[in-house]
């Protein structure tokens, strides 16, 4: 299955860049999105691959680089959306939401949508990291303002819950149409995703000597998202479910509530201003 154009977001550190280089070695072709130009160019360059920058806190540049990605590719065989962070405090967005639903959820969402038709002509596979976070999301979908009020971690685990449900919801509306797509944990991985985040917890785990022992690397974290990438949907893996080590994990109960899952598809588009999609 090599050659194929592969779409990594958040590929210019951490779990996204190891994944961009390994796929690469195995013949893809890989196209690198990330926020920091500079960070960007220095995975790309050497594997000799594409690269966009985009800042998923601005919704203006998400959609600048869908309609790029749609100018330069004929086909893109899988979209992984793996950029993330997560916040100290409630912060918003130029455009109104809170930063981390927006980064996490709203942004990756919203490119998958503005991708789509090319997603479904080329049977691809729309990958999105999500995290054992989702397991302390305690919120329903219902008002999705509400859901923006919450601050740090409980912010991270609600948008991290929101990835599944988006994967659910996508797999609910387009896998008849050739699209398969997997969200996935990638375990608990030595990166600078938290960099922006003063909590005590972080601070031990990411930013001491203790993360050696406690955490992976990020070439091991990136072992979920290369195999998704490279295995055959509906061989390997069954589209529309949550994985974790290469099986089916167990997520927030939430999760598995389908009227939950289409509550956040149509809430969502229409903080988008996007017209929901049947």
């Amino acid at each position: 299955m090599a050659g194929r154009t592969i779409v990594i977001t958040g590929a210019s550190d951490g779990v996204g860049a190891a994944a961009a280089k390994r796929l690469t070695r195995s013949g893809e072709n890989v196209v690198v999105v990330g926020r920091s130009p500079q960070k960007t160019a220095a995975v790309a360059q050497p594997l000799g691959a594409d690269s966009f920058v985009a800042d998923f806190a601005d919704l203006a540049q998400v959609r600048e680089l869908a309609r790029r990605l749609l100018e330069t590719y004929p086909r893109i065989d899988v979209l992984a959306n793996n950029a993330g962070g997560m916040m100290n405090t409630r912060e918003t967005t130029v455009d109104g939401f809170e930063k981390t639903f927006q980064v996490n959820h709203l942004a990756p969402m919203l490119l998958t949508t503005l991708l789509l038709d090319r997603l479904v002509e080329s049977g691809a596979s729309v990958l999105n990291t999500s995290s054992m976070a989702n397991k302390f999301a305690r919120v329903g979908f219902d008002d999705l303002d509400a859901v923006q009020n919450q601050n740090g971690s409980l912010a991270y685990g609600t948008s991290k819950l929101a990835n599944i449900l988006f994967t659910k919801e996508l797999h609910r509306r387009y896998h008849g149409a050739g699209i398969s797509t997997a969200a996935f944990h990638p375990g608990p991985v030595a990166s600078n995703f938290s960099a922006e985040v003063d909590n005590p917890l972080f601070g031990v785990l990411y930013r001491s000597p203790l993360r050696h022992v406690a955490l992976i690397g990020t070439e091991q974290g990136s072992d979920e998202l290369v195999w998704l990438a490279s295995a055959e949907p509906g061989v390997d893996w069954q589209s529309g479910e949550y994985y974790y080590k290469h099986k089916v994990a167990r997520a927030n109960k939430i999760a598995d509530d389908a009227r939950a899952a289409e509550r956040l598809w149509d809430g969502s588009l229409e903080l988008l201003g996007a017209k929901a999609m049947s």
